[in-house]
């Protein structure tokens, strides 16, 4: 079964504390949201199965359309409903970063800016100290508990978000987790410097490769992330806002970057909600590139979107997203 109560919450961040690493430590944040209702944060910085530790990527200006798409949600918790339509993250599907890009840190060691913990402190502690500055959790809501107090930070009822990390392609004990379109994840916005900062957190026994209706790891496939530079063919730009009438001729380019040709056939290009159209057959040579006229109902919306590539077999080869801001110039192609 995938999270029972997914959603993101939006506050403003009051106060952190560390764990250490006994037990399953965890990144504690206190928020507030703009009705006064306290709410922790419990952000994992280890795993409980080996490899224990997490990968991480922290994007520091961090440009997709899901900011976008969080726009007029109201303070406090905002439960999401299953499904692409609306601000939810995905790490497989969503296109919100190069999972070849995560590194791996301890959850807590002695010194300066060496662990997973420091990461975090480095972010949302320029946060605490901005009063403008918004954080948006994602991940499973827990409590209210109207008779609890919260066990970090002392206050009632006890209240807050968890699972805050990559929630499908779990191994078999942390299976009825899974889910898609449900990841956890940490966006936290600086409006007087009018940025974004992405915090994406998954654990190292998890799979890349999902099904798309479970979240469950696809059996007899390698789930194991790509090598950074190692994918063959690549979605380089795409036409997302063509001069004309509606319906334009959108198109998407592919280019194969390794040293050999390689055969598309049965290959597809996949738009946010799940369209896909065919990729043209037949050889694509070392270092060309293959123009896909977008059929069979493949939409790129000129509001920001996500371009999937997927092999014969329905495995991601390579994603992308663009905001508005890249659709804006009609006629224009977006690099990628």
């Amino acid at each position: 079964m995938p999270l029972k109560a997914y959603g993101v919450l939006i506050t403003r961040a009051v106060d952190t504390r560390r764990e250490g690493a006994a037990g399953t430590p965890h990144y504690q944040i206190h928020l507030t949201d703009d009705a006064g209702t306290h709410f922790r944060a419990a952000v994992n910085v280890l795993s409980a199965e080996q490899p224990s530790e997490l990968l991480y990527l922290v994007s520091e200006d961090f440009h997709h359309p899901v900011t976008a798409r969080l726009e007029g949600l109201p303070s406090g918790w905002n439960t999401l409903l299953p499904g692409p339509g609306g601000p939810n993250l995905d790490f497989v599907r969503g296109n919100l970063f190069d999972p070849a890009q995560l590194r791996t840190l301890p959850p807590d060691a002695s010194g300066p800016d060496n662990d997973l913990a420091d990461l975090l402190d480095h972010s949302v502690r320029r946060a605490v100290d901005d009063p403008e500055a918004r954080l948006y959790v994602f991940g499973e809501r827990f409590g209210p508990e109207p008779t609890v107090k919260d066990k970090v930070f002392g206050f009632l009822p006890g209240n807050g978000v968890h699972d805050i990390h990559m929630n499908q392609g779990n191994s078999r004990r942390f299976s009825g987790d899974d889910g898609i379109w449900q990841d956890g994840g940490l966006l936290i916005h600086f409006p007087a410097q009018s940025r974004w900062v992405g915090i994406f957190l998954a654990f190292q026994s998890q799979s890349w490769h999902t099904d798309d209706t479970t979240g469950h790891t696809l059996e007899d496939t390698d789930g194991s992330r790509p090598d950074p530079g190692s994918r063959p063919v690549r979605v380089v730009a795409a036409l997302v806002n063509p001069r004309g009438p509606a319906p334009e001729p959108e198109s998407v380019t592919l280019l194969n970057a390794s040293p050999d040709p390689l055969d598309p056939t049965g290959w597809r290009v996949r738009d946010r909600l799940g369209h896909s159209c065919a990729v043209p057959p037949g050889p694509l040579a070392p270092g060309a590139t293959l123009l896909v006229p977008l059929t069979d109902g493949v939409q790129l919306g000129n509001q920001g979107g996500e371009i999937t590539l997927l092999d014969a077999n329905g495995l991601k080869v390579h994603g992308v997203s663009y905001t508005a801001d890249q659709a804006a110039r009609e006629g224009w192609t977006v690099v990628f």
